[in-house]
């Protein structure tokens, strides 16, 4: 009779398993759809970054004039030839135009250029060094986490285990509704009042700089940061922090030594995911760090990251030039970034870390 079972429910009720049918055919079908989107976009964004070391057609179709020869004009007497002035009768001899020779432009290898300290994309030789561009990205990057981590994984803490329930229900979803604040608000309250804080604080030449940039990119961090190590910490055992508290430690000591440690995969994760945020944020880079790309690694001069490269020219370059092989040269290595993040987060911190500080 169980075996009939199925058979008669289909019997019975033909509609509700029509349902079911549609229903199930409808995710997978949305599902191979993202992937097949996703995979789409992979493949656009590679072919045109691979284009770069695999075709020859990537020249930049702007040519400059470089003859030296000025153009000449008499609308008068209808030549090319300019009219002669002279009221006293003596001849006067033109300045005939000079040819002037121009020395012959240094050209690098595309390596060469690669990893050269200048960007400059539209000189009369475009220099595409990315170094000047990895130094800012990685700057940038450095201050938010050093800023944004620490403040994150304190509150963390500070609202798991010694705020009272009531409040925790009130401060946890508005910490949470910051990390959907847009970005280009940040970047416009840095733009105007985080960068002349710092500037009147440190006394320094330029009010948009990396540390400008880097305090706008911790306050995008930080809701992230702490919503994840809040849901870290807050899935410990409750048993660990008892059994610390019965052999005489104080809520801070089993809090920092003992429920800390026991959540350090979710809250290593938490500060894996904050820096690929700030790596990959756009409009805030774009509007306080000063967007020059200097070779510098003071925190007081301006910087200029790979997103926001990817921003500020993207919309202006030509189509098929070596500059915009290069520009989705840079999105490339942005995804393999965060992509390396994303793989070192399963691979290393839920297996590694995990067994190291839980036991299992």
């Amino acid at each position: 009779m169980s075996k009939l079972d199925p058979l008669l429910r289909y019997l019975l009720h033909p509609s509700r398993r029509k349902i079911d049918v549609f229903a199930e055919t409808l995710v997978k079908g949305t599902a191979a759809t993202s992937i097949l989107i996703i995979l789409l976009i992979f493949f656009f964004v590679f072919r045109e970054a691979s284009s770069l070391f695999f075709s020859d057609s990537t020249q930049a179709t702007s040519t400059i004039q470089s003859s030296g020869v000025p153009t000449e004009y008499n609308p008068d007497s209808g030549s090319d030839t300019p009219a002669e002035y002279n009221p006293d009768g003596d001849t006067l001899e033109l300045n005939k135009p000079v040819a002037v020779s121009t020395p012959e432009p240094e050209k690098l290898s595309l390596f060469e250029n690669l990893f050269s300290k200048v960007w400059q994309p539209v000189s009369s030789v475009p220099k595409f060094g990315i170094l000047p561009l990895i130094v800012g990205t990685a700057k940038t990057t450095i201050i938010a986490i050093l800023i944004g981590a620490p403040l994150a994984i304190l509150a963390a803490l500070n609202i798991t285990f010694f705020v009272p329930a009531r409040v925790r229900e009130i401060v946890k979803p508005a910490i949470e509704m910051l990390a959907n604040f847009p970005s280009v608000v940040i970047g416009f309250f840095c733009l105007m009042d985080v960068a002349t804080l710092v500037k009147a604080t440190f006394d320094i030449d330029f009010r948009l700089n990396a540390l400008t940039g880097g305090i706008g990119l911790a306050i995008a961090v930080t809701p992230i940061i702490f919503t994840v190590a809040e849901d870290a910490l807050s899935t410990v055992p409750q048993s660990y922090r008892q059994a610390s508290l019965a052999l005489g430690a104080t809520e801070w000591q089993t809090a920092y030594r003992v429920m800390l440690p026991a959540a350090l995969p979710g809250v290593f994760a938490a500060v894996l995911l904050g820096i690929g945020r700030a790596f990959g944020e756009t409009m805030i880079a774009l509007m306080a760090t000063g967007n020059a790309p200097m070779m510098s690694f003071g925190i007081f001069d301006p910087s200029r990251t790979f997103a926001a490269t990817i921003g500020a020219e993207m919309g202006e370059v030509i189509w098929g030039s070596e500059h915009y092989n290069i520009l989705f040269f840079l999105g490339v290595l942005l995804f393999l970034f965060t992509f390396s993040l994303n793989a070192i987060t399963e691979l290393y911190v839920k297996k590694r870390l995990m067994k190291k500080f839980q036991g299992s």
